[in-house]
């Protein structure tokens, strides 16, 4: 069991908790599967799982508050489920800290796709055995004005000072650093970022790169409208 991915699943309808967490359990994750949003702190804290699946609308403590609070303790990958493709939902959960969404009802092998996109964003095989983090970038540190990029070492400095990302963001400033100037679309940082082999949600990019521009400096990141983005040089 130990070099089996564990997930915590957050969800509180019975039906789909239990059907979900067959499901995932079948395609060889070790599932804890909670009905609220303090239970699932809990289970969190005592289990440190590899990724989370949080449901929007769940008592107790709601699921994007639950992500905060992941998120003020860890860089574990989130997941949040939503019964909406609401703007407000959606936007508030990656803001939260989510690594990605998907809307219910879902279907079983697409969200199993999913979570092993995530999963293999943050170095795990997803269901098996660990893996080694894939960079995207090699070779020492990039320097942009008052901003170091270390490629080697996963680290980022902003004026001498450390800036904490999460690895989806890390990942999105990786693709950035190693093309600067280099305008990248939406729907490619989906696939090369989120490892999107279809159509995704750009939603997730916009959000993403809001979060990174708040931590690298707003100007960093430039916005080429009808376009996409790029790291001013």
């Amino acid at each position: 069991m130990a070099d089996q991915t564990h997930v915590l699943f957050v969800e509180d309808d019975d039906v789909i908790r239990e059907a979900t967490q067959l499901a995932l359990e079948r395609d060889g994750f070790v599932v804890t599967a909670m009905p609220d949003g303090l239970s699932g702190l809990e289970a969190f804290r005592a289990d440190r799982p590899d990724i989370a699946l949080l449901d929007v609308m769940v008592p107790g403590l709601d699921g994007v508050s639950l992500c905060r609070r992941i998120r003020d303790e860890s860089t574990v990958p989130v997941i949040m489920l939503s019964a909406r493709a609401d703007s407000i939902d959606v936007v508030l959960g990656l803001e939260a800290g989510a690594d990605d969404y998907v809307t219910k009802p879902f279907d079983g092998a697409v969200l199993v796709a999913r979570i092993r996109a995530v999963l293999r964003r943050f170095g795990h095989a997803g269901g098996g055995r660990a893996e080694a983090p894939v960079s995207p970038a090699s070779g020492g540190v990039l320097t942009f004005g008052d901003l170091e990029v270390d490629t080697e070492g996963m680290e980022v400095r902003r004026a001498g000072q450390p800036v904490a990302l999460t690895p989806t963001e890390m990942r999105l400033l990786l693709e950035f650093s190693t093309a600067p100037g280099t305008v990248l679309s939406r729907d490619k940082l989906l696939e090369r970022v989120w490892d999107y082999g279809w159509g995704g949600d750009t939603r997730v990019v916009d959000v993403h790169v809001q979060r990174l521009r708040q931590k690298i400096g707003q100007d960093r990141i430039e916005t080429v409208r009808g376009f996409g983005y790029k790291l001013k040089a």
